[in-house]
């Protein structure tokens, strides 16, 4: 299985970590290149992630910010992973940069939390779902179909990867589930395949109805990735690009607007029950 390192989004994460320590420190740009002996330039494109981060570098830096030693060599850590192959490249053609940049990220997470409320998400569709979404978007050109549905299929298997399986935790409407994609035999098969994920050790899913009351994701929907060694990242898709969130507070008011859905969603086992019902027997 190809390593999902993926070297852009790694830079990514790493000069987002830098840029954190430096604002936490209280340094412009140029203060921390004075102080670092970093020339401004560098510094920039080290915490944008155009330049390939150096160990020494990152080690400079975080003394420059009076890190901790420990959170500097988790940093470094990182810095090793970044020349591994990227494994989304044979679908490099049919999809967008920032979606590149998205899936990169989550083959990266320990842990995803998504909220959905027009569709099913992404990594729990079957191939049929999928292509019959893409048929239906002018987002994806007529000769691309086939292959962004084959990308869209590799990004499931990340849920049953046997080394690394991907936590995902999927907050879903009731909407969602009884959208007329397809025809029924082929909405039917979704149901089951929602089903089997849900036996997944490492999938939950809730199902959030009408009846369930008021809740705080009125935004739509959205996405929180958290890492092993880095600080979760928020994801909120647009029509045509993305928004990255890295501040903190923002994804800190994103983690409590999941855990407010985790909430007023039916439990995993009711939601279970509500697809179950929702079958031709």
């Amino acid at each position: 299985m190809v390593s999902r390192g993926d070297p852009a989004p790694l830079r990514w994460l790493i000069g987002v970590e830098l840029a954190r320590y430096r604002n936490a420190a209280k340094l412009s740009l140029t203060e921390a290149s004075d102080h670092s002996g970093i020339s401004r330039a560098k510094l920039g494109h080290l915490e944008t992630g155009r330049q390939q981060q150096d160990p020494d570098d990152i080690a400079r830096l975080l003394a420059t910010y009076q890190v901790d030693q420990r959170d500097i060599d988790r940093l470094i850590s990182l810095t090793s992973r970044a020349d591994e192959a990227t494994w989304w490249a044979p679908w490099a053609q049919v999809v967008p940069d920032w979606l590149k940049t998205f899936v990169g990220l989550e083959g990266l997470a320990e842990s995803e939390f998504v909220f959905e409320p027009i569709i099913i998400p992404g990594l729990l569709q079957t191939g049929q779902y999928a292509a019959a979404l893409t048929a239906s978007t002018p987002r994806v050109r007529a000769d691309h179909s086939e292959r962004f549905v084959g990308f869209r299929i590799a990004r499931t298997r990340r849920l049953t990867d046997p080394e690394r399986p991907l936590k995902l935790h999927a907050v879903l409407t009731e909407g969602a589930l009884r959208l007329a994609v397809g025809d029924p035999e082929l909405r039917q098969a979704q149901l089951r395949h929602l089903l089997a994920m849900a036996e997944l050790p490492t999938v939950t899913i809730q199902v959030i109805r009408p009846e369930d009351g008021p809740h705080t994701a009125l935004t739509g929907q959205f996405v929180v990735l958290g890492f092993e060694t880095v600080r979760s990242i928020g994801y909120v898709e647009l029509h045509d690009g993305a928004l990255y969130l890295q501040d903190a507070d923002q994804v800190r008011a994103y983690s409590m607007v999941a855990n407010d859905l985790q909430r007023a969603a039916l439990s995993p086992e009711r939601s279970i029950a509500l697809i179950q019902s929702m079958l031709k027997l």
